[in-house]
């Protein structure tokens, strides 16, 4: 499920120390307006519960009534939501790997989507998580909540170490590492990495690496920088393609959206 950046409320809660390997943090979310808002490409699968309130994504004239509970996968393109007045949302944001230690569904086949939990996981489970969030009056209880349901769903399987140091070598590098180099210093041919990184991680290498330099860029925008620096600290090949990724990735211009940060 989408984060919401701009809500009533978002705050951060680490996980106990048997999750933190494949939970970044958690996030308890709440809104009283209804509201449309874009979501921008990440490097993980995110999961949501909603407590109360709806939540639906929208697909240019096309509205989608989105489950209660339920999984965005990684995309490599902006996407918009609407969420109900008074919505209540605990968000689970996963590791670059920590989705795959929960359900044995590989990752990629949920690129682009977002999937109710039901089609992953035991559908009574869910409804027993959604029952008890309904019931209960503070964060830490929700989060509380949703942990044990994880810790219920943790799987005993060892994470891949060479897609651990493959997505350490994007970050490294920004995202601006060539797959030929990633292959090379792994001592690994294309076709097989290309599949273990996809089953693990959600999408291709050089689909995250692109999602990696978008947000490098981000983090770069600002009175500090013009954006052809950014564009060529960051190896676009000209800033022709520079604004043809960015506007996949936002829906707008970095000009235009550099006015707004």
């Amino acid at each position: 499920m989408p984060s919401n950046h701009l809500a009533m409320k978002f705050d951060q809660h680490l996980p106990t120390d048997r999750l933190k390997p494949y939970i970044k943090y958690f996030v308890v979310s709440e809104q009283a307006f209804e509201r449309e808002y874009k979501v921008f490409p990440s490097t993980a699968l995110v999961m949501g519960f909603q407590y109360r309130g709806q939540l639906n994504s929208i697909d240019g004239d096309n509205l989608h009534k989105l489950s209660s509970a339920g999984v965005t996968g990684i995309t490599d393109r902006f996407k918009v939501f609407q969420n109900s007045v008074d919505i209540g949302t605990v968000l689970v944001y996963f590791t670059e790997v920590g989705f795959t230690h929960f359900a044995a569904h590989p990752a990629h086949e949920l690129a682009g989507l977002s999937l109710s939990l039901d089609a992953l996981f035991d559908p009574s489970s869910i409804a027993e998580v959604e029952e008890k969030l309904a019931a209960a009056t503070g964060d830490r209880q929700r989060i509380r909540i949703v942990e044990q349901f994880l810790l219920n769903q943790l799987r005993d399987i060892e994470t891949d170490q060479l897609i651990a140091q493959a997505i350490h070598l994007i970050y490294q590098s920004q995202g601006a590492i060539r797959i030929k180099e990633l292959n090379e210093k792994l001592c690994i041919s294309a076709s097989p990495f290309e599949k273990r990184f996809r089953k693990v991680v959600g999408t291709t290498p050089k689909k995250f690496a692109q999602i990696v330099r978008f947000n490098a860029v981000l983090d770069q925008l600002g009175p500090s920088k013009t954006l052809t620096e950014i564009c060529y600290e960051n190896n676009f090949f000209d800033q022709a393609h520079f604004i043809k990724v960015f506007k996949q990735f936002t829906g707008d211009t970095p000009e235009k959206f550099k006015r707004f940060v």
